[in-house]
């Protein structure tokens, strides 16, 4: 049964996502892989077709851009005891986008398995 995710969770999963934010923030990756589970994937539609790669795609995107302003509002979540969906509106730079992230607690911690997006 999914329920609303407590406190303890929410602050857990938005440790992730934070950390997913201030990576682009900062323009380095390094700071990014905590967040993101080892086989991690990203995935999006482009020119009609779909694109999935793995996470080191979003980490190389990090990199090769630099700083740049990025900020996130959650705006929905789902948990089921070790796992969760969220919905994000973020902004980075002057681009704005929809993302859903899949995570996983292991060990403790909230890891992202897959982040999916679309540009508004």
């Amino acid at each position: 049964m999914c329920k609303t995710a407590t406190s303890e969770e929410l602050t857990g999963i938005r440790k992730a996502l934070d950390l997913y934010v201030q990576a682009a923030i900062k323009g380095n990756s390094k700071i990014a892989r905590p967040a993101f589970a080892e086989g991690a994937t990203i995935s999006h539609a482009e020119n009609d077709s779909l694109i999935c790669l793995p996470i080191q795609a979003l980490f190389d995107y990090y990199d090769e851009t630099g700083k740049h302003p990025a900020s996130y509002e959650i705006t929905e979540y789902s948990v089921s005891g070790d796992v969760a969906m969220v919905r994000i509106d973020s902004k980075f730079g002057d681009t704005a986008f929809c993302d859903m992230f899949n995570l996983v607690k292991a060990g403790g911690e909230w890891k992202i398995v897959s982040k999916i997006f679309s540009v508004k």
